[in-house]
């Protein structure tokens, strides 16, 4: 992109010999680019021939004799440094012919090199207008000097110059925190898994940290809330609305971990549904008690609040926290949040644990024919029409489901059918079986693109991978 000409007056050329002619030759294989130099120089009183590539430039050098060339280095026919390298033995030999090289390839090493060969200067595009002439004059000044008309050019020190106009404020983004965010601190299942082989995706079970503006939103408290914590203790205390999806382990085994429920002046309200065996308060406590864990949930310095998930949605701030009953062993949820409008994507859906088409194991195309599979499912497909980001999971590989019905996970092909079927607009796979390491979780996420182009339906889909994190305004 060119830099936009000025509209101030040129500027007054500096006397200078009568031995000069003022010309310049433009070699510039971009019409644009020889165009909007030559108009300037031009402008300001110079002589302006203009040829676009290396052979005609040499060869107007031998019979127009400018005084100064403006040399392009990626030039058609010869090579722009071997260009400088025979103006530069000619000048040598007693034809005098300064050259300033204009070029993007701002790299030290052209620059150097351009310098060894006698280039007066290195000008990196796009350039401005108040650079090029202010540098052209320095050479004519230069070259005007007594006792130097007729000698060979000597290079400045050639330096890197930026892009742009100089006088531009300089540019640096900086991530502003108080946008919508939401980052995976886990997104295993079962049990977390370490080691090498979980390197790319990770081995944390679930966690995922939702902030918009001042608010804060944890779903899940798997092994993943342990590192969010330590994040967190760095910050001063505040309010923490913390949603468990259900109580199995792999969803609260890192709340006794988690460093802010240790520190005075954090309030963490912790949300779950009704219908378990015991009462979420009582869960929380049976998880710290003194046989299991050295810290009574009693003494923990945060102040906690247990809160049954009745409304629906929760509101807080800007977040409207939707829940639904999943079809999972125990009361188990998933959540939808709709921000607003403004946001990138409006509708975000979290659902860990979710066996959908329960003992179906045919081709999903198939199902779309035999509306009475989908009878059962038809409060979680209006819970999870058209969701920008649908975070869900797809546990079981086909040919391993069949020994897993019941277990509250879906195979890879309802999975995927389920995507379909909400019209999620984005589709990223969570809660990994602990066997599934990076290479099956490779393999599983290539079949998921093939089984949904064959459904038809050819979104977007990645695996789910710790510290995922995705700005959504």
């Amino acid at each position: 992109m060119l830099a936009p000409d000025s509209t101030t007056e040129p500027s007054v050329p500096e006397q200078v010999s009568p031995n000069l002619t003022r010309r310049v030759l433009i070699a510039e294989d971009a019409p644009e680019t020889a165009l909007f130099l030559s108009r300037i120089l031009i402008k300001d009183g110079y002589t302006v021939d203009t040829v676009a590539d290396g052979e005609q430039c040499l060869a107007m050098v031998d019979s127009v004799r400018p005084d100064l060339v403006l040399l392009d280095i990626m030039m058609p026919k010869v090579h722009g440094m071997d260009v400088l390298k025979a103006i530069h033995a000619r000048s040598q030999a007693g034809t005098p012919v300064g050259v300033i090289v204009c070029s993007t390839r701002a790299f030290k090493a052209d620059i150097d090199l351009a310098k060894s060969l006698g280039a007066f200067d290195f000008l990196t595009k796009p350039i401005h207008r108040q650079r090029l002439l202010d540098v052209v004059d320095a050479y004519f000044t230069a070259r005007s000097s007594p006792g130097d008309a007729d000698a060979a050019p000597v290079a400045r020190n050639v330096q890197h110059q930026t892009y742009g106009d100089p006088l531009e404020e300089r540019y640096i983004p900086t991530l502003k925190h108080l946008r919508t965010m939401i980052r995976l601190w886990g997104t295993r299942g079962s049990i977390p898994v370490p080691g090498q082989h979980v390197v790319r995706h990770g081995g944390n079970t679930s966690c995922l940290e939702v902030r918009c503006g001042d608010e804060l939103i944890i779903l899940d408290a798997g092994s993943g809330i342990r590192e969010l914590g330590l994040e967190l203790a760095k910050s001063p205390p505040r309010t923490i609305h913390l949603f468990i999806g259900h109580t199995h382990w792999d969803h609260i085994q890192g709340f006794p971990f988690f460093a802010p429920a240790y520190i005075p002046g954090f309030k963490i309200k912790i949300y779950g549904a009704s219908g378990f065996g015991k009462d979420l308060a009582s869960i929380f406590h049976g998880q710290l008690d003194s046989d299991y864990f050295p810290v009574d949930l009693r003494d923990l310095k945060a102040e906690l609040e247990f809160l049954v998930l009745r409304d629906n949605p929760v509101h807080i701030g800007d977040i409207a926290v939707h829940w639904e009953l999943m079809h999972h062993p125990g009361a188990t949820v998933g959540f939808r949040l709709d921000f607003g409008p403004q946001e990138r994507f409006a509708r975000v859906a979290y659902v860990t644990d979710n066996e959908f088409l329960h003992g179906y194991l045919g081709h999903p195309g198939a199902v779309e024919r035999r509306p009475e599979l989908l009878l059962p499912y038809q409060r979680l497909l209006a819970f999870l029409l058209d969701v920008d980001l649908l975070i869900s999971e797809a546990q079981y590989f086909n040919e391993d489901y069949p020994k897993k019905i019941g277990w509250g996970h879906s195979s890879l092909s309802n999975a995927c059918l389920l995507a379909k079927l909400c019209r999620a607009k984005r589709w990223l796979i969570t809660h990994h079986d602990p066997l599934d390491d990076d290479q099956i979780l490779e393999r599983k996420i290539n079949l998921a693109r093939q089984i949904l182009r064959e459904i038809e339906f050819n979104i977007e889909v990645n695996a789910a991978y710790d510290g995922f994190t995705e700005y959504l305004g």
